[in-house]
């Protein structure tokens, strides 16, 4: 059985191949190694093999996994990449470093407001529900530019970009569609004046459509630990 750390290897073997394909430099591409139901040992382990972005679908198992894991918090960036309901966003603000998934203008406010002043600004990404699914969440991409500017307004924060989960697809050509979407409209807030510099995109299934297509964020979980555990 391959080793967490062999698997990181593999991950960047495929993010540095696919960076090739598409004629980009392979440190414009950052791994964001995702271990939602994955034990803090997990992470140890892949910090050990020089991982040091960990992204957390569920805010309580983050929090659980930073207090775990505390000696090693100031070289860990933590990241936010599943829903956040206003009652948790005290928390977040304090503990986390990024959140991916921002997709009201109240969760946004309340982060701003509830972030402590002696740390850097708290990191944002707003989700978009690129591929229209009704069962996603996050804004239609016609919603988006009304909340960036309003986000990139609010002090304690940061506004870098935009993050999607799209739909699956069969092929890279088909995968690349929404992937192309929404660097398209990303392109469109940077001429309208937002300094963004982060498209967070692509998993362990379609990341060489997300690099062809621009993305700077790679989002893998099971093709690093494995199998997912039920949450």
């Amino acid at each position: 059985m391959a080793t967490i750390a062999a698997n990181i290897e593999r991950q960047h073997a495929r993010i540095a191949a696919a960076c090739t394909a598409a004629h980009r430099p392979v440190q414009s591409v950052t791994l964001l190694v995702v271990s939602k139901t994955f034990p803090a040992e997990a992470v140890r382990q892949a910090f050990a093999a020089g991982e040091r972005r960990f992204g957390e679908n569920y805010v309580q198992e983050g929090l659980d996994k930073i207090a775990e894991l505390a000696e090693l918090r100031s070289a860990i960036e933590w990241h936010l990449i599943g829903p956040l309901q206003s009652n948790k966003t005290r928390a977040v603000a304090q503990q986390f470093d990024w959140v991916h998934s921002v997709d009201r203008l109240k969760i946004a406010q309340r982060l701003s407001e509830q972030r402590p002043p002696e740390l850097p600004p708290l990191n944002i990404c707003l989700q978009v529900n690129i591929s229209g699914e009704a069962s996603k969440s996050g804004l239609l991409p016609a919603e988006v530019a009304a909340l960036a500017h309003a986000v990139a307004a609010l002090p304690g924060l940061r506004l870098r970009g935009l993050m999607a989960v799209p739909e699956p697809a069969a092929d890279l050509a088909a995968q690349r569609v929404p992937h192309r979407a929404l660097a398209l409209l990303q392109q469109d807030l940077i001429a309208e004046g937002l300094l963004l510099d982060t498209l967070s995109i692509g998993m362990s299934a379609d990341l060489e459509a997300a690099i062809a297509e621009g993305a700077t964020l790679v989002r893998v979980g099971s093709a690093i630990f494995g199998a997912r555990h039920a949450a």
